[in-house]
């Protein structure tokens, strides 16, 4: 009885150390190395561990430990079990070889069993989590991708970089809108939070700004309208916005914001600008407060507007954040995709901690008589 209480207690042990070891990661490689080193150490084994990418493919070696890490032979006996959640599809295969010795016992067999569907699980957690960022990125790639055309009059570019491979994604967004009269509406936007639901939500503001936008309101007045329907659903987050209105006949841009960045106007000379603007409260509060701009837009001039991403790092001011854009020199007469181009890379972007999105304009020279 005594050895009997002992062994259960040993295997008590093991499982409680397996729930500590393994899974401490999102990181299928280092999933698999934990389980593998974890069934090695315990069972005095060695252990080989394949995963398969998808069901019915093939498979690839994704951990190994003990001796048959260092070329052990005289193998005998061993165990192969599914990497699985009891009766779920298995994710691969978990081999367990002990070099000659005595079989194995009842206690380690369901310690293998325990490890193997704790690994299954944590393993099977971080698929759906990556299938889940990837729903998220596409859908945003996408919307990002087809914004709405401008009038000829302008030239536009804008640009779209996820945070890191693995990052969840966030709101950002960008638009642009064909208004009466030559006019065009431009639009950054960011939802607050990141994955699938802020990036639902940019869905779900840009088709509302999309139709507010139609009635051809001033762009603070666009903001108001925008800001009173979604307060109205309490499932919507917050998210701020930039709208300019750029009219080329007039050579004019009108700004209003609604809590987000103020836009950069790059010169013909490569000097840079940052457009001081009102700052009204961010889109959802239901406060409203929006105040008009209206500048100049000269046809050398190219306006950049951007999500914080651009600029933002951590710990840092952001008055220090937007100095750093303010101190660009660009080649003279830089057009919009040459000012994207210089920015994300001068800037750092693809290395940024947030979601970036970006939007260029500039009025296109007429033709000369």
């Amino acid at each position: 009885m005594a050895e009997r209480d002992e062994a259960l207690l040993g295997r008590t042990r093991a499982m409680e150390q397996a729930i500590g070891e393994i899974g401490t990661t999102l990181d299928e490689t280092t999933t698999c190395r934990e389980l593998a080193s974890f069934l090695a150490r315990h069972l005095h084994a060695s252990v080989t561990i394949d995963l398969l990418d998808e069901p019915g493919g093939p498979v690839r070696r994704a951990a190994s430990a003990g001796a048959a890490a260092t070329g052990g032979s005289g193998r005998a006996p061993s165990l192969a079990v599914p990497l699985a959640v009891r009766d779920g599809d298995p994710l691969g295969s978990v081999i367990v070889t002990r070099d000659g010795g005595p079989g194995f016992a009842a206690d380690e067999v369901a310690v293998l069993r325990h490890a193997v569907r704790l690994a299954a699980r944590h393993l099977g957690h971080a698929r759906r989590l990556v299938a889940t960022e990837e729903t998220a990125l596409h859908l945003q790639r996408a919307l990002v991708a087809e914004p709405g055309r401008p009038h000829p009059n302008l030239e536009i570019a804008g640009g779209y970089l996820p945070a890191g491979p693995r990052a969840l994604v966030g709101g950002d967004w960008f638009e642009t809108v064909r208004l009466h009269y030559g006019r065009s509406l431009l639009v950054v936007g960011d939802v607050m939070g990141h994955g699938l639901d802020a990036a639902v939500d940019m869905n779900a503001y840009r088709t509302a700004l999309r139709e507010v936008a139609a009635t051809d309101l001033p762009p603070h007045r666009v903001l108001r309208h925008l800001d009173s329907v979604v307060a109205e659903d309490d499932a919507r987050r917050p998210a701020t916005c930039l709208l300019v209105r750029i009219d080329p006949a007039r050579g004019a841009a009108t700004f209003a914001n609604a809590g987000h960045l103020p836009p950069a106007v790059f010169g013909a000379d490569g000097s840079v600008e940052i457009v001081d603007l009102p700052v009204g409260p961010p889109l959802g509060t239901g406060i409203g407060g929006y105040e008009p701009t209206t500048r100049p837009l000269a046809t050398g001039e190219t306006l950049l507007m951007f999500t914080d991403g651009l600029v933002e790092r951590r710990d840092e001011d952001i008055d220090v954040s937007l100095a750093r854009l303010a101190d660009l020199r660009l080649p003279a007469d830089s057009g919009p995709e040459q000012v994207v181009e210089e920015v994300l890379g001068r800037l750092d972007a693809h290395h940024a901690e947030d979601d970036v999105a970006v939007l260029a304009a500039r009025i296109r020279a007429r033709p000369e008589a």
